[in-house]
């Protein structure tokens, strides 16, 4: 059996992550900078959405094809099972983010932006879809900060404290 994931899987993993990183700063940061800059940062932010959309799904199907390579030493069974609890809830997350927040943008019933595209919209705007949308897109996005955050955790912790190579399977190969 194999040590690590695929390249395939580990380039898919830390591309997600450096777009969440930018897809949380194109909201978070907007506000340093004048209204005008405004539309650039949120078309960042959905195009980023959008494309980690397409990723974890992608990154699900591969993953649901090709098994996990093992931890050595083997963990304890309640570890185990965090992990699989740990890796649930970002792939629940990441994907549903996107989704509600395509949701919200389509019924705001104005022209909206990704790619440099013009998106399609609802012929009339629908403020209440709006505002449920928004509100459980905000609550998952504050939300991913702390998983997105215990993921490293606990990534690190294999590493360092027990010593295995959970870390090492996500990690690219070493150019000789």
């Amino acid at each position: 059996m194999r040590e690590k994931y695929s390249g395939l899987q580990i380039a898919i993993h830390w591309l997600v992550f450096l777009l969440v990183i930018v897809t949380w700063c194109a909201m978070d940061l907007r506000g340093f900078f004048s209204r005008e800059y405004r539309p650039w940062f949120n078309m960042v932010h959905v195009s980023c959405g959008m494309t980690i959309l397409v990723l974890m799904i992608a990154r699900l199907v591969i993953r649901l094809k090709r098994p996990a390579p093992p931890i050595t030493p083997k963990p304890k069974p309640w570890m185990t099972g965090m992990a699989h609890l740990g890796h649930l809830v970002i792939y629940l997350l990441f994907i549903a983010l996107p989704i509600i927040g395509l949701c919200l943008m389509y019924n705001r019933g104005h022209p909206w932006l990704a790619f440099g595209l013009v998106m399609p919209h609802a012929a009339d705007s629908n403020f209440e879809l709006v505002d449920f949308f928004k509100h459980y897109h905000v609550l998952l996005a504050k939300t991913s900060y702390y998983v997105v955050g215990l993921h490293a955790l606990a990534a690190l912790l294999h590493h360092y404290i027990w010593k295995d190579n959970a870390l090492l399977r996500m990690m690219p190969k070493k150019k000789r």
